[in-house]
């Protein structure tokens, strides 16, 4: 350190101090401000990819609450639309329990309508031909007792005297 300071030289001190400041001066003028504006330019676009980042931060969390709210609404309707399902199904089944049953009835209705017809109409023949037995065993009676003259008679008179009693 002692030759160092031995060696000093005021006049090479003075010719590196004038290029160092030459150079400073060079640097300042024609690469100082390059470096500036590309050092700032780097700040600004990491400042706007960090405002894009947090602008698509945002945007997500609401395209996610979008999404979750359009989910609801469509578990919502999907809900309402199995409910309305449910109860038009329910009301099938109850219209045609109804129906069915209405058409039981009338089935049994006619049933017996035919039924209560038929025996009407057996009921009559039986009548009929009750009434023609009876007529002819009446006729068959009378015959055998008007077969002789007394027996004709005796009825007549009878007869007679039913009509003038009555």
């Amino acid at each position: 350190m002692e030759k160092l300071i031995n060696d000093f030289s005021f006049g090479l001190f003075f010719y590196q101090a004038v290029i160092l400041i030459i150079l400073l001066v060079l640097l300042a003028k024609f690469a100082w401000r390059p470096i500036m504006d590309a050092i700032t330019a780097r700040e600004e676009g990491i400042a706007n990819a960090i405002a894009a980042a947090e602008a698509a931060r945002k945007e997500m969390q609401n395209l996610q609450a979008d999404n979750e709210r359009i989910l609801q609404e469509a578990r919502a309707e999907r809900d309402a639309m199995m409910k309305e399902a449910r109860e038009i199904r329910e009301k099938m089944i109850a219209d045609a329990k109804t129906e069915a049953q209405v058409q039981g009835e009338k089935m049994i209705e006619q049933a017996k309508a035919t039924i209560n017809s038929e025996k009407n109409a057996a009921m009559a023949e039986l009548k009929a031909q009750v009434s023609g037995l009876s007529l002819e065993i009446a006729e068959k009676i009378l015959k055998q007792e008007l077969s002789n003259d007394a027996a004709q008679t005796t009825l007549v008179e009878k007869m007679l005297d039913d009509v003038k009693l009555n």
